[in-house]
C-alpha cells in the first residue's frame, strides 16, 4: 500500500530500548501494540547475537497482524550495505563507512561487515557511530568534519578513533570543531604502548572528553584488566569496561568480574577511588 505522496511506510520493532533506538512513531519495542500502525512492512532489527531468539520471536508475533515482516540486523550478519538517517538508529547518529581493515578477534566486524568501505554522500549526524572512520581516506574523513562544523550539537566519536590509524592531522582537524567524547579503545595489553602515544597526541583535550573503551575478560587475568584500566586512567582516558561477549554461548561471569566491570565503567566510582 502507498500512502499520501507515493512513500512506502515500515515499522521498525527493536527487542530492547537503548540509548540509539529510534523515538519516532513508527519505532516500537516488543510486541505489536493495541492500536496497530497502517504501515506496508515490519523490519525487527537485531544487534545483539543473545537476542536473536526474541527477535524471532517478534517476527512470529507481528506477522499474525501484517504480511510483510522481515527480520535482519547486525546479529543476523547483516553486512549494512546503506545506512538511512533515523531509520534504525536514533537521529544525530551517523555511520558514513562499513567494514575494517583490521581483523581482531574478538570483533564481529570483518565477518558480518567485511573490508572497509566509505558512503560517497555522508550522512549528518554529530554522533559518528562508524567502525573505524580513521581508516578512511583523507578525503573520506575531511568530508566528514566537515559535515561536523556545521553541526549545532558537539560531536561525539562513539564509534571510537582507531589508536593504530590516529595521527597529527586528525588532530589537527579534531581542533576545528567542538567536541564532546572522542572514544578509543585499549583491549589488551600490548595496545598500552600505542595508547601513550596517542595521549600525547591528544594532551590539549581535557580527560572528561576522552573516553576509552576497555575490553576486559577475553584471554587475561582480572589482575591484568584490573592493571590495564588504571593505567588507562593514568594516562588521561577515562576506561569503559567491557566484558567480553562470546557469539556462541553465554558466558556467566563470577561476582568478581561483575564487580570489576561495574568499577571500571563508572567514573565516579574509579575517580574517587583513585584521587
Amino acid at each position: 500500500m502507498k500512502h499520501p505522496g507515493g512513500a512506502i511506510t515500515t515499522a521498525r520493532v527493536f527487542v530492547r530500548r537503548t540509548s540509539f533506538t529510534p523515538d519516532d512513531d513508527l519505532a516500537f519495542i516488543g510486541e505489536p501494540p493495541l492500536y496497530r500502525p497502517d504501515v506496508d512492512s515490519v523490519h525487527v532489527s537485531c544487534v545483539f547475537t543473545w537476542d536473536k531468539a526474541e527477535a524471532l520471536r517478534l517476527r512470529d508475533s507481528w506477522a499474525r497482524y501484517y504480511d510483510n515482516v522481515q527480520v535482519g540486523g547486525p546479529a543476523f550478519d547483516d553486512p549494512g550495505n546503506e545506512f538511512v538517517p533515523g531509520m534504525y538508529l536514533k537521529r544525530g547518529i551517523t555511520i558514513t563507512s562499513r567494514g575494517c581493515p583490521k581483523k581482531c578477534p574478538w570483533c564481529f566486524v570483518p565477518k558480518r561487515e567485511g573490508a572497509l568501505r566509505e558512503y560517497a554522500f555522508i550522512p549528518v549526524g554529530h554522533i559518528i557511530q562508524d567502525n573505524n572512520l580513521l581508516a578512511c581516506s583523507r578525503g573520506h574523513i575531511e568530508g566528514v568534519f566537515e559535515m561536523l562544523r556545521w553541526q549545532n550539537k558537539a560531536a561525539k566519536f562513539s564509534g571510537g578513533l582507531d589508536i593504530d590509524f590516529l595521527r597529527p592531522w586528525h588532530v589537527d582537524l579534531l581542533q576545528t570543531i567542538k567536541v564532546k567524547e572522542l572514544w578509543v579503545a585499549c583491549d589488551t595489553e600490548a595496545a598500552l604502548k600505542r595508547l601513550r602515544r596517542v595521549a600525547g597526541l591528544l594532551s590539549d583535550f581535557p580527560i572528561e572528553k576522552k573516553r576509552c573503551y576497555v575490553l576486559i575478560g577475553h584471554n587475561t587475568s582480572l589482575d591484568e584488566c584490573e592493571d590495564r584500566c588504571g593505567k588507562v586512567l593514568a594516562m588521561g582516558f577515562l576506561p569503559f569496561a567491557q566484558l567480553y561477549r562470546s557469539p556462541d554461548r553465554e558466558i556467566n561471569w563470577t561476582k568478581e568480574w561483575k564487580a570489576l566491570q561495574r568499577k571500571w565503567s563508572r567514573p565516579a566510582i574509579y575517580r574517587s577511588a583513585t584521587c
